[in-house]
């Protein structure tokens, strides 16, 4: 049963898009300039179709773009704090897990333009984790991380993978091998 869908989903490289998305983790991928980005924008209601439609469940759409230059004074701690009151499933213990793992506390009383594009990335990734929405959206969750956080990130999504009734849906170059995908959609196929 698909807990996503898009009907007809038209913006920028996005043309007459029709998919579903089941829960689990799934996957979009393809080249630069492909509209995963877009899509994801899309399917979070941040910008609206110029065609077409979204369909999501109750439960929330996690989407955040944390280089977006309104974030730059928030301090890590203060924008978890702020996306927290957003999400009534927030996983408080899962966000100390997950932020002593990727080795970010040290980094919450920091402001956003203080940190490393990959620390800054790995913000936006605990968050989503940890925010329990019934859709959670990533945009390249591994760019300018180091191996033992991709490992950290990718034994959550192994573990996402059986999930019943969630959905994490990752745009990024290409699907990996070594996590159960539910669905992969390729933007660089032709549909």
């Amino acid at each position: 049963m698909p807990l996503l869908k898009a009907q007809g989903l038209t913006l920028g490289p996005i043309q007459n898009l029709t998919h579903t998305w089941p829960a689990g983790v799934s996957w979009v991928c393809g080249d630069e300039g492909t509209g995963k980005t877009t899509l994801l924008r899309l399917l979070a209601g941040q910008v609206p179709p110029t065609a077409g439609s979204v369909m999501a469940p109750e439960g929330g759409v996690f989407w955040i773009d944390l280089q977006d230059p309104a974030h730059h004074s928030t301090t890590v701690q203060a924008c978890w704090d702020a996306l927290h009151a957003h999400y009534p499933n927030w996983n408080d213990a899962l966000l100390e897990d997950l932020a002593s793992a990727l080795q970010m506390n040290e980094h919450r009383p920091k402001q956003l333009h203080m940190l490393s594009t990959g620390s800054r990335r790995k913000v936006m990734v605990i968050a989503a984790l940890a925010s329990g929405a019934a859709i959670t959206l990533m945009d390249q969750p591994f760019g300018g991380l180091d191996l033992a956080s991709i490992r950290v990130i990718k034994d959550f999504l192994r573990e996402a993978a059986d999930h019943p009734n969630r959905a994490w849906l990752v745009a990024d170059y290409e699907a990996p091998s070594d996590v159960p995908l539910a669905s992969v959609l390729n933007l660089d196929a032709p549909r």
